[in-house]
């Protein structure tokens, strides 16, 4: 959606200049200076993320703003990662029950309380985190941070609750089944980190809903629910001391981890160059993940690499743009029909990552995308330009403003940071990271991670003519005489 908003806006944007008066060069001259300082000013003039650690660990954490709602969510570093094989899919369950009702609010009484505040309340597991995340008026936000304590210190876990939202599971992996993007994201888990906890699917397996008891959610719900493990987060029109007041008044009770007790710690998951193929003949169209080991997030080659993925570009035949699309990889697609679709991604945990990209195209067509696709890779490793390095820039400075728009974007970006980082990173300091790239940094970090790597790859649909492992695996290199 973003890609095509932005091929449409392309297009108005020529309409204007070939139909409209001519600008003279000093107002063209004057108009790219005003657009350069007021992007600089934008930085600037971005509000303060003020922290604020409780006595229990809880961190709090606020962007003020004069926007008239507000949306304050918690961040929980818990997510699939962190479950074994029999208890996988626990917090994925634990969020469909947090939602459900509290013991001071059962039953449907909780979701009636947020939506008599005209408030919207959602939440997601992750492979790394959970988050729970309201969005109200700001005058409501000492309410919602109420109601926040409420789900995550008192969820009921009735039974009856338990196994209704069992069915309703049991219901939802059936349809993710269908969904085989999802699936082959999956797929390239379980066998990029086969025998890791980070193999695990988010939703867990049939078998382990099925199995999963009201011990099983509690249990999970006393390991990680801790106030250290915690971001409360909030941004829009609220202020950061009443926030704070708020969360002393309603987390106070909130567990922390005394010395001597068990911390749950990740361990290192390794990734293995290797495949999962699921062929299905019946199927219309294949889908197609090939990854790479990349870095974890705190590592600053992740600029780099997203500077690189920009390169790469997006295609979907929806988009339009055609064969004049900056991105080599599209002209290709849309000269030679290669695909349907395709996208990079450089998906990062706290210390690994997967680097590559998916695409969906017809049977007939999986060869020439996987050839033209790996070729990209090596180019980008030896022949990346200073012209697509500047293109590629912009494209993330434009993404990176984007997280501007609207409150909830901007609480989760403050809790996922604290979570992953330590800190909210400003948006200046990542421009300026980005400002630092160059064609040979591209060149030398893409070498590292890509050059004569063994990847990991995915692959569901008709796939007959994807070639043998050991012939992608001989894709990622070039002979140089």
């Amino acid at each position: 959606m973003a890609a095509r908003s932005v091929c449409r806006a392309g297009s108005a944007a020529g309409r204007a200049l070939l139909w409209g008066p001519r600008p003279s060069a000093a107002l063209l001259t004057l108009t790219r200076k005003r657009g350069a300082a007021t992007y600089a000013q934008t930085l600037q003039n971005i509000p303060e993320t003020q922290v604020t650690t409780l006595e229990n660990g809880l961190r709090v954490a606020s962007e003020e703003s004069n926007h008239p709602t507000c949306t304050v969510g918690l961040w929980i570093e818990a997510g699939s990662r962190y479950e074994d094989p029999k208890t996988n899919g626990a917090a994925f369950f634990v969020e469909h029950m947090a939602l459900k009702g509290t013991k001071k609010r059962p039953g449907s009484a909780f979701e009636k309380e947020v939506e008599s505040l005209g408030a919207h309340l959602n939440g997601y597991t992750s492979r790394e985190q959970t988050a729970f995340y309201i969005k109200a008026l700001s005058k409501d936000m000492p309410k919602v941070v109420e109601l926040l304590s409420d789900l995550v210190q008192n969820c009921a876990l009735e039974n009856s609750e338990i196994e209704k939202e069992r069915g309703v599971i049991l219901q939802e992996l059936k349809e993710m089944d269908s969904n085989l993007a999802d699936v082959t994201f999956d797929y390239l888990h379980a066998t990029a980190y086969q025998g890791t906890s980070l193999a695990h699917t988010v939703e867990g397996t049939t078998d382990n809903i099925k199995r999963l008891t009201r011990g099983d959610l509690a249990s999970y719900i006393d390991t990680h629910f801790k106030a250290p493990r915690m971001v409360l987060a909030a941004a829009g029109g609220i202020s950061h001391r009443e926030l704070v007041d708020a969360a002393k008044q309603h987390f106070a009770g909130l567990p922390f981890t005394p010395k001597g007790d068990s911390v749950p710690t990740l361990k290192r998951c390794r990734f293995t160059g290797s495949e999962i193929r699921a062929r299905d003949d019946g199927l219309p169209l294949a889908h197609i993940a090939l990854a790479v080991e990349g870095p974890g997030w705190a590592d600053p080659d992740n600029v780099v690499l997203n500077v690189a993925n920009a390169i790469i570009g997006r295609y979907d035949r929806t988009f339009g743009g055609g064969k004049n699309q900056s991105s080599k990889l599209a002209t290709l697609a849309v000269e030679h029909n290669l695909c349907h679709s395709f996208e990079p991604f450089n998906t990062c945990y706290s210390d690994t990552g997967l680097f590559g990209f998916h695409f969906v195209s017809d049977p007939l067509s999986v060869d020439d995308m996987m050839f033209c696709a790996q070729g990209e890779w090596m180019r980008l490793c030896t022949s990346t330009t200073e012209s697509e390095v500047n293109r590629a820039k912009n494209y993330l400075r434009n993404a990176m403003v984007a997280q501007l728009d609207g409150t909830t974007r901007v609480c989760e970006n403050i809790g996922s940071h604290l979570l992953h980082y330590g800190r909210r990173i400003p948006l200046e300091e990542w421009d300026a990271r980005i400002s630092a790239v160059d064609a040979k940094m591209v060149r030398d970090v893409c070498s590292k991670y890509i050059y004569d790597k063994c990847p990991a790859i995915a692959a569901v649909g008709p796939i007959e003519q994807l070639l043998d492992y050991n012939r992608l695996r001989s894709s990622m290199y070039w002979v140089r005489l």
